[in-house]
């Protein structure tokens, strides 16, 4: 049976931080305090942990971190209010608003309303822009961004290589797509999604298969190529009983199935998801660098 390598994200991630940690000495000596603001409408209980394990990292490096927390009927009006003020404050370099929001927000609204320098997700039009046309003052949405960092690090070579993506969302799919087609990867990409025919065949021509369309263990052994890399963005909540809390966490791939058959996996949790964070926090030091406010 085959032994995969583990892109083990923690590992990833905390070198990735290591590195911030150099680059937040040299800001703080030239009169610049990296600050990031977190804004979460609601209670939704997944949310409220992914706030407060970014604002515990802001706090690890040493960046001024802002969590604001809006309940859950407040209105389109007053969330952008909160934007705008964010927008003008100096002390701020990025901004993030937690998605999914709830449902009577506009998000698209909230989304351009943010001022593009501050937009550490790098979901902004003038964002997405730069993306496409791969100019480097634009952020990267955080999780391609670390899917990238992740086979750069691991020696996984992308260059004509065919790649799959399953999802075409802006968060994930798309933006993974146009880093993998770009002048610094090289692969020949396919988006795939839940309504492409036969997908199960399109994902086994993946020399490189990222799943990021949130259903759990959707990707099966039979799917996928022997000798993949296969990249699982997702992260669900799956009853188990068996568990204290009621649940266990799993990807879009089923691993147990799919692993053996693989060069390379991410695992769920520990692949992506300490990479998103550290990209995050990568996307703000850029933005304290490109704006330059003294604290």
């Amino acid at each position: 049976m085959n032994t995969p390598i583990i892109l083990d994200g923690k590992s990833v991630a905390a070198a990735v931080l290591d590195e911030c940690r150099a680059e937040v000495a040299e800001l703080l000596a030239k009169g610049i305090k990296p600050g990031l603001a977190v804004v979460l409408v609601g209670e939704d209980p997944a949310s409220k942990v992914y706030v407060g394990s970014k604002a515990r990292t802001c706090a690890d490096l040493g960046f001024y971190s802002l969590k604001v927390e809006l309940p859950a009927e407040t209105t389109q009006e007053e969330l952008l209010k909160v934007v705008r003020d964010l927008n003008a404050d100096p002390l701020i370099h990025g901004i993030l608003v937690q998605s999914p929001p709830p449902r009577h927000i506009n998000e698209e609204a909230i989304i351009r309303a943010l001022d593009p320098r501050k937009d550490v997700d790098g979901f902004h039009p003038e964002n997405v822009a730069k993306l496409v046309l791969e100019d480097p003052s634009g952020f990267v949405p955080c999780t391609p961004a670390g899917c990238m960092k992740l086979l750069e690090v691991s020696g996984i070579s992308t260059s004509g290589a065919e790649a799959v993506v399953i999802g075409r969302s802006m968060i994930v799919g798309k933006p993974m797509a146009l880093l993998l087609v770009g002048k610094n990867s090289n692969a020949t990409v396919t988006i795939a999604h839940s309504r492409s025919k036969d997908l199960p065949g399109i994902c086994r021509r993946a020399d490189i298969l990222i799943a990021a369309v949130g259903r759990p263990e959707m990707v099966k052994g039979d799917w996928v190529k022997p000798g993949a890399v296969v990249i699982d963005v997702g992260i669900n909540r799956v009853p188990d009983a068996t568990k204290k809390s009621g649940y266990r966490l799993t990807g879009d791939v089923a691993y147990e199935e799919v692993a053996p058959l693989c060069a390379a996996i991410t695992p769920v949790p520990g692949g992506v998801g300490p990479m998103t964070i550290a990209m995050l926090m990568k996307n703000t030091l850029q933005a304290a660098r490109q704006i330059g406010t003294p604290c």
